[in-house]
């Protein structure tokens, strides 16, 4: 039988436990990584754009706030506990789009793709919050879609932290209760 949760979601509970099979064996494996595993140099896929530009001033509470109005819209993430999500927040911290996958690196995808879609990049006007770590592959995305501020509930990699700085991305980690460290470019927050 099944039990449908959500729109895209199933469960599906069997009667009785299937029979194991051996699948066949492959040379090749495929990974849900980042892009940076198995890569010789970090330097080979810095991205090669100028310094973020942006007028963009952020309220240290709105900047506190994001999590939460991130966290609000998990809905599958309510359900199984399991996802990482991204948004964009207009400087407000309005929720714009906000996005959900097993890998952080895919949500801000999904959150960049949507705001290419909907004619909104450069997204030098927006704010970007993930909901895990802040690492070096967030940060360079961040760039690419120019976006001036990214915020995370978690901590930011030392590459991600030099990049920022290099890029002119101000950088918040541990966006937790109320409180955050500014990592980069802190005049953006006010």
């Amino acid at each position: 039988r099944f039990e449908r949760i959500a729109d895209d979601i199933v469960d599906v509970h069997l009667r009785s436990p299937l029979a194991r099979t051996r699948l066949p064996e492959r040379s090749t494996f495929a990974t849900s990584s980042c892009g940076v595993c198995g890569k010789v140099s970090i330097e080979s896929l810095r991205v090669r754009a100028a310094p973020i530009e942006s007028a963009v001033r952020v309220p240290a509470d709105v900047v506190a706030a994001l999590p939460d109005a991130l966290r609000a819209q998990q809905s599958v993430f309510d359900c199984t506990g399991g996802l990482h999500a991204a948004g964009l927040f207009s400087p407000e911290g309005n929720l714009w789009v906000g996005r959900e996958d097993v890998g952080r690196h895919n949500a801000v995808d999904k959150v960049v793709g949507w705001a290419l879609a909907a004619g909104r990049l450069p997204a030098t006007d927006a704010l970007l919050c993930v909901s895990g770590r802040l690492s070096f592959e967030i940060v360079q995305k961040a760039i690419a879609a120019r976006v001036p501020l990214v915020a995370a509930v978690s901590a930011p990699s030392t590459a991600a932290v030099d990049l920022a700085r290099e890029f002119g991305v101000t950088l918040c980690g541990f966006v937790r209760a109320g409180r955050f460290n500014c990592y980069t470019h802190a005049h953006r927050v006010c």
